[in-house]
């Protein structure tokens, strides 16, 4: 029993040991820079399990939020010269108020009429943003360049300080979702998944509990946003609200397995070392090549194992019950 605890901690104390030394040992920015997708998919991923996974709600228009972040962020550095570690806290409770106005509306439909919601919301916010000229309409902005520091959040010659924030940002939201799994608050989530008629019977107030999830999915991918933006440097609405976003957030999900900690953060590795390779093998000839493997994946998945990755390999590690064998009784 001991033994068999102590293997997978071990296992994943050398995985994180390699984690921290790679930039020691990769030094060159591209490998780096796959790295850091990886981390702030899976990141984004796992927030976005909270509401998916673990409430059975299925969100499609979380790019509203990584927005959210990225332009507070941005705005309050511009125009009041805060902190970009101040803009991601701003940026964090603007998500949070703009899931509970947008959320409570959308809560009263279920299914894919709630998924629909989103994605029209999504729409909604992106046209807004597109249309305001104070924070730069379709243009955009540009990040002010500062002396590079942590506290600013900006490093000009490595982009190592930006992997272990992504790396550490990771962390925080992997130990989140441990603890939202154990908790109280994760039954009552898988709850309502399960049967949300049922969960109604024993007490659970349906709605204030999928916006509790709700509101921690749009908080946790804002600081996903906020840490983008301060990464490439400039933001427009085209770039940070796209669908294409709140889409990848979802099948790095689903590919590795929705409703576990380990399953976004194996989806994110595949999609984005897929959506890389593509597009650095094949150039300008390979676009949305990757979205059509994305696809091809997730058929694949639905048809031979609905419950994606990590179910699969579940499934290989349980024992197989022994065939029973007949006997043929004696002669008469």
């Amino acid at each position: 029993m001991v033994r068999g605890r102590l293997l997978p901690a071990a296992g994943l104390g050398v995985l994180l040991l390699g984690l921290i030394v790679f930039p020691l040992v990769v030094t060159l920015p591209y490998p780096q820079h796959v790295m850091i997708l990886i981390f702030l998919y899976a990141m984004m991923g796992l927030a976005w399990n909270i509401i998916g996974g673990y409430a059975g709600q299925v969100s499609l228009g979380d790019a509203t939020y990584f927005g959210i972040g990225a332009y507070t962020t941005v705005i309050l550095l511009r125009d009041l010269g805060l902190s970009p570690w101040v803009g991601m806290l701003v940026g964090a409770v603007n998500a949070v108020i703009v899931s509970v106005i947008l959320g409570y509306p959308c809560f009263r439909v279920r299914g894919h009429y709630f998924a629909i919601a989103t994605i029209a919301l999504n729409e909604i916010v992106a046209t807004i943003f597109t249309n305001w000229e104070y924070v730069g309409g379709a243009v955009g902005i540009y990040v002010p360049i500062l002396p590079e520091s942590f506290i600013n959040l900006q490093f000009h010659r490595s982009k190592a300080p930006y992997y272990y924030i992504a790396l550490g940002m990771l962390i925080g939201v992997i130990l989140l979702n441990v603890w939202v799994g154990r908790s109280r608050l994760g039954y009552y989530f898988r709850a309502i998944r399960a049967d949300q008629d049922a969960a109604r019977s024993l007490g659970i107030d349906i709605t204030r509990y999928k916006m509790i999830a709700y509101a921690m999915t749009a908080a946790l991918t804002s600081l996903g946003g906020s840490f983008y933006a301060m990464y490439v440097l400039y933001i427009d609405p085209t770039s940070v609200f796209a669908f294409s976003i709140s889409l990848l957030v979802v099948l790095v999900a689903v590919l590795g397995g929705v409703g576990t900690v380990a399953g976004p953060i194996i989806g994110s590795v595949i999609l984005i070392s897929l959506s890389e390779g593509t597009r650095v093998l094949l150039g300008g000839t390979g676009r949305a090549l990757d979205v059509a493997i994305y696809g091809l994946l997730v058929m694949a998945i639905s048809v031979l194992q609905p419950y994606g990755i990590v179910a699969w390999v579940r499934s290989l590690r349980r024992p197989r019950k022994p065939r029973e064998v007949k006997v043929a009784g004696p002669a008469a």
